[in-house]
């Protein structure tokens, strides 16, 4: 879900509160914080020497032992109003950042009402090689496939055992 998407659910659903459910099917306090509003970018180089960036928008949690706080959507949407200026587009994906042991960052996939609070589920992150043409790519499909990147006509999958050699450019 993008900045946009995100602030039209937070207005559709006016003065509700807010919900968020981890992808382990767990809620956040419902006397969390929304300390940062934040536009996190990522320069990076993939293992086979392409650069990369990455950008999203990052909203940080936080559980103070205040539990009579509880955030509503229309504050949140005027929160992210007013840090508007530093996210640089509303097409930036929305993710949670929550600390529960470590800090992790989730997308927000989906939102619904009940019409009294509003509830944002949110998705994993997950590590995927972004180079399979020339890195250790499966040869035949495994269950590893449900979430890597699939292979297009451009960047084919190499057979087992061909990756990491000295010559192969990866690593």
């Amino acid at each position: 879900m993008n900045v946009e998407q995100f602030l039209g659910l937070l207005e559709a659903n006016p003065n509700q509160g807010l919900r968020i459910i981890l992808p382990n099917g767990e809620a956040v306090a419902p006397h969390f914080h929304i300390t940062e509003v934040g536009h996190v970018t990522k320069n990076f180089m993939d293992c086979g020497g392409t650069r990369r960036k990455t950008e999203s928008c990052l909203l940080q949690t936080w559980v103070y032992s205040d539990v009579d706080h509880r955030l509503e959507t229309g504050k949140l949407a005027n929160i992210l109003r007013i840090a508007g200026d530093i996210l640089p587009s509303l097409d930036l994906p929305v993710e949670i950042e929550h600390e529960s042991g470590v800090v992790s960052q989730y997308p927000v996939t989906a939102g619904s009402s009940d019409g009294h609070t509003l509830t944002l589920t949110t998705g994993l992150k997950h590590t995927a090689c972004l180079a399979m043409d020339l890195c250790c790519a499966p040869a035949a499909p495994s269950a590893a496939d449900a979430v890597a990147p699939i292979a297009t006509a451009d960047k084919p999958r190499v057979k087992a055992g061909a990756c990491c050699t000295p010559s192969s450019g990866c690593c």
